[in-house]
């Protein structure tokens, strides 16, 4: 499969002459959705769907787009992810009329993917009529093949059904993901090249183009989640959606063409929940356990804050970095500080470097107070802070001085993380890579202007994101 734009986040930095601004962040706990009832009778025979997605849970059913009228026995999913992580089209009336489901899984939660699913029941060639790409190839395995009839018509364009952004059908079923760029046409089964294309210079990463000039047809939508006060804004001009249990908060810049650092779920240990796209984190009863980002870097200087949100009163929870020459194991997870893999900064006062207790009395937080850690791996050096002021009196800008940072060795790659020292009780962790769940008094974006954070950057630290990887660090 070749590279999405940001799909090995560690590579992935080609340009692109087109930027998708943002995406919106979805969370099925949440019941986060949009809805719109379809005004005018559409085409119930031909449409094209496509959207960029970036997942957040695996192993449960994630509508992304499709129409029902509420009743669990009548719903058109076209396009989802179902609970076993394959891409899936059917229709669903008190059984599968029709079912093409992927033979491929898709579980990686650090890239975006771009799905494009052409549907023509006109079409004489039964497999013709269910076409679905992923990064701008066309899908041709498939664990289960059973195409609608030539010329059937199913509830895609009756005015007595309603379209779905997040949930199946009007069933209640949602999913946790974040969706950018999502385009509907009714009456056309649009070519994938009308959405993203493969250049002379990136010639195995599929990157967006620009859709705005696309007809959407009968009751067609573009939906780009540029208004933060109408995240179901339809720019092609027609009927908006209604989003519900979403707001400003929603709106995200992690996009296919700027992918930011999430924590992530694929390397977790028990105790741990995840939520708000990969960026919470509840640990729980969880001794010794980390979540780390999906970027790991070796250069470079970089930074991100961490807002202790719930729980910090009473039990033990730190942040920190990790570095990726640890064995993982899946019985016990990550190593814990006797293994010499983390340096951190916990609730009770301490920061722990490499192997054990490395100072004490530096200084305790509770909720609602801000930690940020800047990673120099330029000098190898390390900083935290807390609510702005620098443990130590440190100063991150200080380069090969190191003027109260704490030393990292060189040559390896690191992970932010967020730690459990003990157990016992429950911490609420939100992360800030540059794209934070909560909203800040004032966003401060880094030097190359990437980034919202509650604090400004010291000069030359950046967020991790893969706008900024390449020349810039990394």
């Amino acid at each position: 499969m070749p590279l999405i734009l940001s799909g090995n986040v560690a590579t992935a930095t080609a340009s692109t002459t087109y930027d998708v601004d943002n995406s919106c962040r979805f969370q099925d706990s949440d019941s986060s959705e949009m809805s719109r009832a379809i005004a005018s009778t559409g085409s119930n025979t031909t449409w094209t769907v496509s959207a960029w997605v970036k997942r957040v849970e695996l192993g449960q059913s994630s509508p992304i787009f499709g129409t029902g009228d509420g009743n669990a026995n009548n719903d058109f999913r076209m396009m989802f992810f179902n609970a076993d992580d394959h891409i899936q089209c059917t229709y669903y009336n008190s059984g599968y009329t029709f079912d093409v489901i992927t033979s491929r899984v898709f579980r990686d939660c650090s890239a975006w993917y771009h799905i494009c699913i052409l549907f023509d029941t006109t079409e004489s060639t039964a497999a013709d009529r269910v076409k679905i790409f992923v990064n701008g190839v066309k899908e041709t395995s498939f664990g289960t093949a059973s195409y609608p009839n030539e010329d059937a018509a199913f509830n895609s364009g009756n005015t007595s059904y309603t379209h779905f952004v997040n949930d199946m059908g009007g069933r209640n079923i949602r999913g946790s993901h974040y969706i950018a760029e999502l385009v509907y046409i009714d009456g056309t089964a649009s070519a994938v090249t009308n959405f993203g294309e493969f250049d002379s210079d990136s010639p195995t990463i599929w990157k967006p183009i620009d859709v705005s000039g696309l007809s959407v047809g009968t009751n067609g939508v573009y939906l780009d989640f540029k208004d933060s006060a109408n995240l179901g804004n339809a720019v092609d001009g027609g009927t908006d959606f209604t989003e519900s249990n979403l707001d400003a908060q929603n709106q995200t810049t992690d996009t296919c063409t700027n992918n930011f650092c999430t924590l992530n779920p694929l390397v977790v240990n028990s105790g741990l929940t995840f939520s708000e796209g990969n960026l919470n984190l509840v640990a729980s009863n969880a001794n010794y356990r980390h979540a780390i980002s999906t970027i790991a870097v070796q250069s470079g200087k970089w930074y991100a804050e961490f807002k202790a949100i719930s729980g910090f009163s009473s039990v033990d929870k730190s942040v920190g970095i990790y570095r990726t020459d640890n064995n993982y194991s899946a019985t016990t997870g990550l190593g814990n500080y006797t293994t010499g893999t983390t340096w951190s900064y916990g609730a009770h006062g301490d920061v722990r470097t490499n192997n054990g207790v490395s100072q004490t009395g530096v200084g305790t937080f509770t909720n609602g107070d801000i930690i940020a850690v800047a990673m120099d791996l330029d000098n190898n050096k390390l900083y935290f802070a807390k609510n702005n002021t620098w443990i130590n009196s440190g100063d991150p800008e200080s380069g090969a001085t190191g003027t109260g940072s704490y030393a990292i060795s060189s040559g390896d790659f690191y992970h932010f993380a967020v730690t459990s020292i003990s157990s016992g009780g429950a911490g609420l962790w939100s992360s800030n890579f540059g794209n934070p769940p909560y909203a800040n008094s004032s966003d401060a974006a880094d030097a190359n202007g990437y980034g919202a954070f509650e604090y400004a950057p010291p000069s030359g630290y950046l967020s991790l994101c893969t706008k900024n990887l390449g020349s810039d660090g990394g």
